[in-house]
């Protein structure tokens, strides 16, 4: 014959301030890991945001390397710069051949859009305008400040390669 040892009824399962305790720790840690997340999802944007404005002056500085040792006829007062970015991916004629500097004009990942601010020649330095005479220069048109140990605005031109 068998016997059967019933166990108390305290002994069973989990107490209720158990559970409270297990529930606020998630709580806790799920509280710190979105903010975590967050910021690791912007730096890599801003991490990107870097690369397509290295890309895009690098295309805009081999136009111009290109244009100062005449490979191409350049307008008149554009002083080498190309006259938008889409110049840059239709490319130019080089003795019969086109000669393209950019695959696509990368999209902006803080605004999602192809479209950035531009700086000719003639702008003044701090200006958002673009005068269209050439482009010269390129700056994200998004707001806000970075994440980084700079801290530099999005918009800003100069950011920093590290």
């Amino acid at each position: 014959m068998r016997s059967f040892v019933l166990k108390p009824a305290f002994a069973l399962g989990f107490t209720l301030i158990e559970l409270i305790v297990a529930t606020a720790i998630l709580l806790i840690l799920t509280g710190l890991a979105v903010p975590l997340a967050r910021v690791a999802i912007k730096r890599e944007k801003e991490r990107n945001l870097r690369g397509d404005l290295w890309e895009l002056r690098d295309a805009i500085d081999r136009y111009k390397d290109a244009a100062d040792r005449g490979a191409f006829q350049i307008k008149a007062g554009s002083e080498g710069y190309p006259p938008d970015l889409e110049t840059l991916v239709k490319g130019v004629d080089v003795g019969g051949k086109k000669m393209r500097f950019l695959r696509r004009i990368p999209t902006d990942p803080m605004t999602n859009s192809s479209e950035w601010g531009l700086r000719s020649m003639q702008d003044d330095p701090s200006s958002d305008s673009w005068g269209g005479q050439n482009v010269f220069d390129v700056f994200a048109k998004a707001q806000g400040h970075g994440v980084g140990r700079h801290g530099i605005p999005f918009g800003l031109t100069r950011f920093l390669a590290v």
